[in-house]
C-alpha cells in the first residue's frame, strides 16, 4: 500500500503495511483498500477530480494533497489518462503554483476543457497581491501539457473558488465558480477573457435544496460545481452541506437556470469531510468521479480519487451512487504486445512515480516485494518474451511476471543489473511461458535491501517471436 512518503524517508514506515493488513481483519475496524480498483491512484494523494474525454481517452486532472497534510496543502496539479477506466497512466505535474507569477499558495480544484485546438485549465489560487482567492487560466497544445499561464493575471478574483467550465451547443462558453456563492461569466471565444461582469446565480431552496441550522446559508449548495448538458437538459452537480459534504444536483432548461433541486447523488461517506464531483459520458457509459480518504493515512486533507460507472434513469435523473472499492468495469483489454508505460497502473504496492530523464515518467522507489498490477492483459495465444526499460543505481534485482495475484503463476523472471545510476537506462529481456488468454498482470519486484531499480516501460513479445535467455539490449532511449 502506498504511503506517499518521499524517497529517503518513505520506508521508515514500511513496517506499517503488514500491521494495517492485520488490523483490517479486526472486527469493527475499517479495512484497508488492498488490491481494489478504487481509489484509482495510489502513488500519491489526489483530490478534486476533473475528467475530460478527448480522442478516445479520459484525461483526469486532479489536485495533489501533500503528505501528512493537516490543511488543504496543495502546490501542484496532476494529469492521468486511461482508455479502459481501470489502468491509469501518470503524466506527472504539468502545472503548479510557480506557473503563475501572481499566485502564492493553494493549488485547489480546477477543470480543463478543449477548444480551438488548445486545452484550457481553470484553477484557483491565492493572489499574492491581495491575499484572496482568484482563478487563473493556463493553456497547452496537449492534454498532458506543459501548461503556461495564458494571461499573466487572474481571470476573475472575488475570493471564491472551484471553477467549472462548460461550452454550450451554440458555442457560448461559461465559467462557474463559488463558495459560499455561485458565480458565472460568459467567456469570450479566446477562453481567456469574458464579456460583461461576473454575475451571481440565485441560490434558492427550490433550486438548490434546503439547509437547516445555518441561517447564513439557507440552501444546500456548498462548493465544487460541475456543469454539463445532456439530452437538452442542463445539470449542475455540487458538494452540498458542509461538513461532512454529500454530492447533490439540480437541473435547468438553460445554462443559468432557473434551477430545480433534484436530490442526492452520493450520500456522505468515505473518510473525508469534503467531496468533489466530475461527471462524463465515455465509450457508451456514464461515469461519476469523486474523492475519499480510503488510502492508508487518508482523511479530509489526504484524499484519493475514485470512480463509479452509473446509468441515468429514463427521465434523465441520476440514481444514488455509493462508493465502492471495486470501481468501474474495464472497457476492453490491454494489449501487452505494444509498448506500455510502467506508470500505467491499476493498483500498486510500495512504488512511486517520478519524471524520467528519457521523457515522461518512470516507476521508482522500488524495494523487495513491491509490485504493480495491470488489469485485463490480453495475451491471446501466448507470450514468449518480456522486455523492459530499466535503470538501477545499486545492484538491481528481478522482475517477476505473475498472473492474477502477486503470488500467482510465474510466467517469467527478468534480471535487472546495476546500470550505474537511477536514470542510466538500459533494456533487458527474458523468456516467458504460460501467459495465454486474459489475465491481470503483476510485475513483482524482488532483490536485496534498499531501492532496487526504476522501470520506464515494458512490452511482451508474442509466441513465435524471438526468445532466448535473459540479456541486456541497447534499444534507443525513450
Amino acid at each position: 500500500m502506498k504511503f506517499a512518503i518521499p524517497r529517503g524517508r518513505r520506508r521508515t514506515v514500511a513496517w506499517m503495511v503488514p500491521l494495517l493488513c492485520m488490523l483490517a481483519l479486526v472486527p469493527g475496524l475499517r479495512p484497508a483498500a488492498a488490491r481494489a480498483d478504487n481509489p484509482i491512484i495510489q502513488t500519491i494523494y489526489t483530490a478534486d477530480p476533473a475528467p475530460l474525454v478527448y480522442n478516445g481517452r479520459v484525461y483526469l486532472y486532479t489536485g495533489h494533497d501533500e503528505d501528512n497534510s493537516t490543511y488543504f496543502t496543495m502546490k501542484e496539479w496532476r494529469v492521468w489518462s486511461s482508455a479502459d477506466m481501470v489502468n491509469w497512466t501518470d503524466h506527472g505535474s504539468p502545472l503548479n503554483l510557480a506557473s503563475f507569477s501572481w499566485a502564492s499558495a493553494n493549488a485547489w480544484a480546477g477543470q480543463t476543457i478543449y477548444r480551438n485546438g488548445k486545452f484550457y485549465w481553470y484553477v484557483p489560487m491565492t493572489v499574492r497581491a491581495t491575499g484572496q482567492m482568484g482563478i487563473g487560466v493556463a493553456v497547452s497544445n496537449s492534454p498532458t501539457g506543459p501548461f503556461t499561464d495564458a494571461i499573466g493575471h487572474p481571470l476573475v478574483s472575488n475570493g471564491q473558488i472551484d471553477p467549472t467550465v462548460f461550452i454550450d451547443d451554440d458555442g457560448q462558453a461559461y465559467l462557474y465558480w463559488g463558495n459560499p456563492d455561485l458565480w458565472y461569466v460568459k467567456l469570450n471565444p479566446d477562453m481567456a477573457s469574458y464579456a460583461g461582469s461576473p454575475a451571481k446565480i440565485a441560490l434558492t431552496t427550490a433550486g438548490f435544496g434546503t439547509r437547516t441550522g445555518d441561517a447564513a446559508r439557507p440552501t444546500l449548495f456548498e462548493e465544487g460545481p460541475w456543469v454539463y448538458k445532456r439530452n437538452g437538459l442542463y445539470y449542475i452537480v455540487f458538494a452540498a452541506k458542509c461538513c461532512s459534504e454529500f454530492i447533490a444536483y439540480s437541473t435547468a432548461p438553460g445554462p443559468t437556470g432557473p434551477w430545480t433541486y433534484r436530490g442526492t447523488i452520493m450520500p456522505t461517506q468515505g473518510s473525508s469531510f469534503t467531496n468533489h464531483p466530475g461527471v462524463i459520458d465515455f465509450n457508451g457509459g456514464s461515469y461519476f468521479f469523486y474523492h475519499n480518504g480510503a488510502l492508508p493515512g487518508g482523511g479530509g486533507y489526504t484524499r484519493s480519487v475514485a470512480v463509479e460507472k452509473f446509468a441515468y434513469r429514463a427521465d434523465g435523473t441520476i440514481p444514488t451512487i455509493t462508493m465502492t472499492t471495486t470501481g468501474a468495469p474495464q472497457i476492453g483489454t490491454l494489449n501487452p504486445y505494444t509498448r506500455q508505460e510502467a506508470e500505467t497502473i491499476a493498483w500498486e504496492s510500495g512504488v512511486e512515480t517520478e519524471p524520467a530523464a528519457e521523457s515522461g515518467m518512470d516507476v521508482g522507489y522500488i524495494e523487495n516485494g513491491d509490485y504493480l498490477k495491470v488489469k485485463g492483459v490480453a495475451f491471446g495465444a501466448g507470450a514468449s518474451s518480456f522486455t523492459a526499460r530499466v535503470a538501477s543505481g545499486t545492484a538491481g534485482g528481478r522482475i517477476e511476471l505473475r498472473l492474477d495475484s502477486p503470488t500467482g503463476t510465474l510466467a517469467g523472471t527478468c534480471t535487472v543489473p546495476g546500470t550505474g545510476g537511477w536514470q542510466a537506462w538500459t533494456t533487458v529481456s527474458c523468456p516467458t511461458s504460460g501467459a495465454t488468454g486474459t489475465h491481470d498482470l503483476y510485475l513483482r519486484f524482488t532483490g536485496g535491501t534498499g531501492y532496487l531499480m526504476n522501470v520506464n516501460w515494458w512490452q511482451f513479445g508474442p509466441a513465435g517471436g524471438t526468445t532466448g535467455s535473459a540479456k541486456r539490449l541497447t534499444w534507443p532511449a525513450g
